[in-house]
């Protein structure tokens, strides 16, 4: 007569291989991880296009030339470029 640990171990193991091969899983050959056999089945992936300049909000204020990160100093006026370096002869670039 078989035991009953033995039917209960068997019924596990049948339901694992079972469940195993419905929903597929990945392999690993040679050094390579491939995609089980249902991977036609998916629908595809959408990823939005990144923008060119991450930092929308950040662009939006250096084009419209405001110092809002200081709260408008200068009465809103764009502070005057420093006076360029010298270059490696002494004259300035």
């Amino acid at each position: 007569m078989i035991k009953q640990s033995t039917i209960r171990a068997l019924g596990i193991g049948i339901f694992a291989m079972a469940l195993g091969s419905v929903t597929g899983c990945q392999t690993h050959i040679a050094g390579m991880t491939l995609p089980s056999g249902h991977y036609m089945e998916h629908p595809p992936q959408y990823f939005a296009p990144s923008p060119f300049f991450p930092l929308s909000k950040e662009l939006a204020s250096i084009e419209a030339g405001g110092n809002n990160a200081q709260g408008g100093v200068n009465g809103g006026a764009a502070a005057p470029l420093p006076a360029p370096l010298p270059g490696p002869n002494g004259l300035p670039n």
